[in-house]
């Protein structure tokens, strides 16, 4: 069973890195392209108003790919854990247990959208053609939350399974045949917001029969088994609330948006909510490549903590902060030298649409480089096993967010709506620095103390 455990000695801290790093943010963009060529096709072929109502719809699918981050980076961070301690068997009992996890709780998903999804819609103040157009959207989805579940959770198992290059592949398959399905449903039959739900699930339904399929054959390095016995409640405890962190980052980002879709409605028009989408797409973006560091950084992170290397971690920490960096900088000056052609690619015809993106853009994206601080944050408590701090920073990412948005469109109008949130990551960012210098202080701790390789050094010289 030893052959199952990476021992990444013989790396550098930056290769360590950016081993995981590179097909972390391949995966995660690959992924969110299933979200953003919706956007691409739909804000083409059917305008402003099927816009508006995929952002609508957003929020209710949410939850759904919530509960299969959850468990991807909850029992993935067990699993890496498992192999910087050297137990292998933790680890087969951490997929079985993640397995039951996506049945039951995309179970529960399905449930919750067809009870309340309808309910949801209407509280964003949905209406008219966007309304029915968000409908279809959530229905298709409702029938198919186990897909859309545990095709989140089950490239981030298989990555922390030492195949990164594999997870990857996995979602280029499916964003590849999302793609052509988006253009024969959407542009080719006219099937509008239902015809991109179908698209978008039964790409993710190929990535989940070849994800399992991966997990029990003979190339898995950890392989899945149906034995009920392994199952165990304490474990899926575990899980949760080690993933916890990352549900309730993809609950605010739900949360944030309908309310955004809300104030957009009644301080402006669905032409807002749109424009909304159009930034949103944008900034998707950059955390689709900031969540791809972050989700990197965990990995080694994890491994160096189980092994007690606190230089390595550090310097792991201070790499993906001065990547993240470079890359909102460039981000933000990308998005005002070149706006037109960023906007582009969701909408070339309405010029009122382009001309309210632009702004929404340049004040609600000024802040970027907060956001993928936040980002490393959550993922780094989480690498080192404190899930609790974890999900604070994301419970406070969504709390702090609440009072700017209900003050500030009141004063301002619309373009307080769009300041709302780069203003509330300033906030939290100062409120949270005593967290992270406690952290510092703990993880100097943890370096003081003995390592294994130490302890039996010592106890050779004694028995000399």
């Amino acid at each position: 069973m030893s052959n199952l455990i990476s021992k990444p000695s013989s790396l550098t801290v930056s290769q360590h890195f950016w081993k995981y790093a590179i097909p972390s943010i391949a995966a995660m963009l690959v992924s969110g392209l299933y979200q953003i060529i919706d956007g691409i096709f739909v804000g083409h072929y059917v305008g402003f108003e099927g816009l508006a109502g995929i952002n609508m719809a957003w929020p209710v699918i949410c939850c759904i790919a919530g509960v299969g981050m959850m468990i991807g980076m909850g029992g993935g961070s067990l699993l890496s854990i498992s192999r910087g301690e050297n137990k292998p068997e933790d680890g087969q009992r951490v997929l079985n247990n993640a397995i039951a996890l996506i049945v039951l709780l995309s179970i529960a998903a399905a449930v919750f959208i067809h009870l309340w999804g309808e309910s949801l819609l209407l509280l964003q103040s949905a209406s008219g053609a966007n309304y029915t157009m968000a409908m279809d959207y959530i229905e298709v989805f409702a029938y198919g939350a186990f897909f859309t579940a545990a095709a989140t959770a089950l490239p981030l198992l298989v990555r922390n399974d030492e195949n990164p290059g594999l997870a990857t592949k996995l979602l280029i398959v499916g964003a590849t045949l999302n793609i052509a399905l988006d253009y024969l449903l959407i542009a080719v039959y006219p099937l509008g917001l239902k015809g991109a739900a179908i698209a978008t699930l039964v790409s993710q339904a190929v990535v989940v029969v070849l994800g399992f399929s991966y997990f029990f054959s003979s190339k898995a390095n950890t392989k899945a088994k149906l034995n009920l016995s392994s199952i165990c409640f304490s474990q899926m405890k575990h899980i949760i609330v080690l993933g916890s962190s990352s549900l309730f980052m993809f609950l605010y980002f739900s949360f944030i948006i309908a309310l955004h879709n809300y104030l957009f409605m009644k301080f402006g028009s669905a032409v807002h909510v749109a424009a909304f989408a159009i930034v949103g797409y944008v900034a998707t973006t950059f955390f689709l490549l900031a969540e791809g560091i972050a989700s990197g950084m965990q990995p080694p992170v994890s491994y160096y903590y189980g092994a007690k290397e606190v230089s390595n971690i550090k310097a792991t920490v201070k790499l993906a902060v001065k990547v993240i960096m470079v890359l909102a900088v460039s981000t933000v000056t990308f998005i005002n030298v070149f706006p037109e052609f960023v906007i582009g690619f969701f909408s070339s015809q309405d010029q009122a649409l382009m001309a309210e993106t632009l702004i929404g853009m340049r004040l609600h994206l000024f802040a970027l480089v907060l956001d993928g601080l936040i980002f490393i944050a959550t993922m780094y408590f989480m690498a080192v096993n404190q899930g609790g701090r974890s999900l604070t920073i994301s419970l406070g990412n969504m709390l702090i967010q609440i009072p700017f948005l209900l003050m500030l469109p009141s004063l301002l109008g619309v373009n307080g709506i769009w300041l709302s949130v780069p203003l509330s990551n300033i906030a939290l960012c100062i409120i949270l620095s005593p967290l992270i210098f406690s952290e510092i202080k703990r993880i100097n701790q943890l370096g003081e103390q003995p390592t294994k390789s130490d302890l039996h050094t010592f106890s050779e010289l004694n028995a000399s």
